[in-house]
């Protein structure tokens, strides 16, 4: 299995070099097919924003809110020995335009293939999520990266994707899984420029999900070429925990982030531009949450404490209470409220799943529907 893993893993580019067709206008006809999942998401609330320091909406209808609306494409065709092909491919869409998401990508939230074995893992190439994002949304926020009181706020990495990556994720083994993710940077001047490369390590049973993640960001500047001289390297450490007591969700998460750029920030965003182009480098982050499902409906609450260690000391805190409501399997109501203290003069803002916001403080209601 494991040479037969390989060998395919190998000659597999030199296989599809071999089927491609000389002519676009008359593609040979398939000789066999992958099940194709279509699938997606329509998100689209109200969202009333406030303490904006410069001119802002207020007021506003947005999409994704709670989870990004998206319109996705996923299909795996079985190789033999316990292998399968696999793709994704996924759109992020503005449903409140019409327009596509992540700066016009035509499919700008996921786009990979890879191979996936259920004893050797599954190994992945092309855009994909940051292993750090993953375990904060996942493990770490009881809002799961979504709605006003979203832990990205605050907490981790900006980037939540990397393009020309290669990921591999292992087998689940006695509640155990280990991901590794390296981004090729691509920049015809230097090979560590954007270059970024992560892990994490999980532990999932019954009542209890502990997971540890690292990722680092190079981002140097190449003077002889007239890039970005201003070194934005960033890494970030994350150990995140949930517990079940009873039916409620309990949450916990310390972060650790070092370098310019290594906590949320958005230099083009008009609430505090000028705190904006010179965020943290150095800082430490706290969260505790706490989510409870009482019949259809879903109460989540969570604080954040950002400790800030740079020279400008321009530590946050992050007050976050909110609820969805299902109103079916695939369909649920959502509100949420947030509010941040900037100390000092930092400049955090309250986002959403899709929006970095623009004042420090935000309160949404919408509705999500899944296919």
């Amino acid at each position: 299995m494991k040479t037969s893993y390989l060998a395919l893993a190998l000659l597999s580019p030199f296989a599809v070099a071999a089927q491609t067709p000389t002519s676009t206008l008359a593609p040979p006809p398939a000789t066999s097919s992958a099940p194709v999942t279509i699938y997606g998401t329509v998100d689209a609330g109200l969202v009333g924003e406030g303490a904006c320091a410069n001119a802002c909406a207020h007021s506003k209808l947005d999409s994704g809110v709670e989870t990004g609306s998206r319109l996705g494409f996923s299909g795996r065709e079985s190789l033999g020995d316990d292998t399968s092909a696999v793709f994704t491919l996924e759109e992020g869409i503005q449903n409140d335009t019409g327009k596509a998401d992540q700066n016009g990508r035509l499919f700008g939230r996921q786009a990979f293939v890879g191979l996936d074995s259920a004893h050797l893992g599954a190994l992945t190439l092309g855009r994909q999520y940051n292993l750090q994002y993953q375990v904060l949304v996942d493990v770490a926020d009881p809002f799961k990266g979504g709605l006003a009181g979203t832990a990205t706020n605050l907490m981790g990495y900006s980037v939540m994707r990397y393009d020309n990556s290669i990921k591999y994720v292992t087998p689940s083994s006695h509640g155990w899984s280990a991901a590794a993710l390296y981004s090729f940077g691509e920049s015809p001047n230097s090979s560590a420029t954007n270059r970024a490369y992560g892990a994490s390590l999980g532990y999932a049973d019954g009542p209890v999900n502990v997971s540890v993640a690292h990722q680092r960001k190079d981002n140097p500047g190449d003077f002889s070429s007239g890039d970005n001289v201003v070194d934005q390297s960033a890494s970030n450490t994350l150990v995140a925990a949930n517990f079940k007591v009873g039916v409620a969700t309990a949450y916990a998460a310390f972060g650790r982030d070092k370098g310019v750029g290594s906590s949320p920030w958005d230099a083009s965003n008009p609430y505090g531009a000028l705190v904006l182009a010179t965020p943290s480098n150095d800082s430490r982050d706290m969260l505790a949450g706490l989510s409870l499902p009482v019949g259809a409906t879903t109460f989540m609450a969570s604080y954040i404490h950002k400790d800030d260690r740079s020279i400008l000391n321009q530590d946050a805190d992050q007050l976050a209470v909110g609820m969805t409501y299902a109103l079916s399997r695939r369909t649920d109501f959502y509100a949420a409220v947030a509010k941040i203290h900037n100390k000092n003069g930092a400049g955090y803002t309250v986002g959403n799943a899709t929006s970095a916001g623009h004042g420090d403080r935000a309160i949404n209601a919408g509705i999500r529907l899944s296919f």
